[in-house]
């Protein structure tokens, strides 16, 4: 290569200074670039680090550092007073395409297993969105303005101080002790869920959790109800987990079981949200429950029952939760801490029947370890120290007020137009719209001006 065209690689290469990657990296990865893709040959002998240092304005230590990597990978080798060299032979696991080959598309994913293409299939991409900045009226966010920061900040502060060192490390997978014995207090007074701490397992929310039940309970392609209209997060972990879903609808009083059994008879789990489903918001009768745990013991079935925010009821006295009747250990119960904290707090938990722990735990331990442990411990505080009842309350009170303002104005300015039904329970309320209009272009035209509302049809 004449010395023309070597000055004019070197000049060529573009370091910046306004970026977190430092200058030195810089070079190392342009020089590195440029061997790999043959732009410097083998052999080929580099400026002397005084020289390009010049050349490119930075300090010579800058270029020595550069070089140091490449010496340490192979890159290149040399001896003092005769030059730093391209080295002769690359390691054949370093050399990558030819600088010809066309570069992949983007997005391509030619790499992907089968089981990997299915997932990105099912997935309507509402992780990433959900990062996007909150809009008036999304479903689901509690009032994130409202949460007791300061206390959870001075709790999170104490327990970091007064945890021994061994807390650092791993943790028990089935999560720490006394935030299941925390739980299961709870749940037991609030929910007249029956269960003990050694029935709780501890998981990073209600994703992971339905992927748990799924993996430990199912074989891939067996077959499952799903409330029609239903969460789409559940039946996007039932699917990714392999299992195929069967719409069963949704009436005034819940689940039709019934329905299900006539057309689904070989399902071999439910997922039902019968304290306020979603996103209908019924209440399902306690007639529907117990026709429900009827059918799950006479076809060796599962039932999950998802209570997402039961927390909130503000008419009529609640009805115990699903696992509060079951007699023959066929309902998983599942919670978080996402409606009632705050969602980062990537915290839930299942109570399973005492013969499945050991399995839960195991599978759990397979695919996630544990649950980071800090933040374990503070919900612990908080839930033991009176914090998280206060907070419940007054959130209660508040979701509620907003609910009535929300009405009145609706009776006011949508009079003919939006039809709300009010809530029972929840953080949610269904607003019905005049025969023949379409939900989804409303929803698109109330994002354009910057508010959120779903439309019922997507569900």
């Amino acid at each position: 290569m004449s010395k023309q065209k070597s000055e004019f690689l070197f000049t060529g290469i573009v370091l910046q200074s306004a970026t977190e990657v430092p200058i030195y990296r810089q070079l190392y990865e342009a020089l590195r670039q440029a061997i790999l893709s043959r732009r410097l040959r083998p052999g080929q002998r580099l400026p002397p680090s005084r020289q390009l240092a010049e050349t490119l304005g930075v300090s010579r230590t800058t270029v020595l550092l550069a070089f140091d990597h490449l010496f340490s990978e192979g890159y290149i080798s040399g001896k003092s007073g005769s030059g730093t060299f391209v080295s002769a032979t690359i390691p054949e696991h370093l050399l990558q395409v030819p600088a010809t080959a066309a570069p992949p598309a983007v997005g391509s994913v030619p790499q992907l297993s089968e089981r990997g293409k299915h997932i990105c299939r099912i997935s309507s991409g509402n992780a990433r969105r959900q990062q996007e900045n909150l809009r008036p009226f999304r479903p689901g966010i509690p009032g994130l303005r409202e949460f007791p920061y300061d206390i959870w900040n001075r709790l999170a502060t104490r327990q970091i101080r007064s945890l021994h060192y061994e807390a650092f490390g791993y943790s028990d997978p089935a999560g720490y002790a006394p935030l299941r014995e925390a739980i299961a207090g709870y749940l037991r007074v609030a929910r007249a869920v029956n269960c003990e701490a050694e029935q709780v397992v501890i998981v990073n929310g209600s994703q992971q959790a339905l992927d748990l039940i799924a993996r430990v309970l199912l074989d891939p392609g067996e077959a499952a109800w799903m409330e029609d209209p239903g969460y789409g997060g559940a039946k996007e972990a039932l699917r990714a987990a392999g299992i195929s879903l069967r719409a069963v609808p949704v009436d005034a009083v819940g689940l039709m079981v019934a329905e299900g059994i006539r057309r689904h008879p070989d399902a071999r789990l439910a997922y039902v949200t019968p304290s306020h489903q979603y996103p209908l918001g019924v209440t399902m009768s306690l007639p529907r429950r117990l026709e429900l745990l009827e059918w799950a013991a006479r076809a060796d079935a599962w039932i999950i029952e998802d209570d997402y925010d039961s927390e909130y009821r503000y008419a009529g006295r609640p009805i115990s939760s699903l696992q509060g009747l079951d007699r023959q250990g066929r309902v998983i119960y599942l919670g978080t801490f996402s409606k009632v904290l705050f969602p980062a707090l990537r915290l839930g938990y299942l109570v399973v029947p005492p013969g499945l722990a050991d399995a839960f735990i195991a599978a759990k331990a397979v695919s996630d370890r544990n649950c980071p442990l800090i933040e374990q411990a503070v919900a612990t505080s908080f839930i033991t120290e009176g914090h998280f009842g206060r907070h419940l309350r007054r959130m209660r009170l508040l979701y509620q007020a907003r609910q009535e303002a929300l009405l009145e104005a609706g009776r006011k300015h949508l009079g003919g137009l939006l039809e709300m039904t009010p809530a029972e329970t929840g953080l949610h309320l269904i607003g019905w719209l005049p025969e023949g209009a379409d939900d989804r272009a409303i929803s698109v035209r109330a994002e354009q001006a910057g508010i959120q509302v779903p439309p019922l049809s997507a569900y």
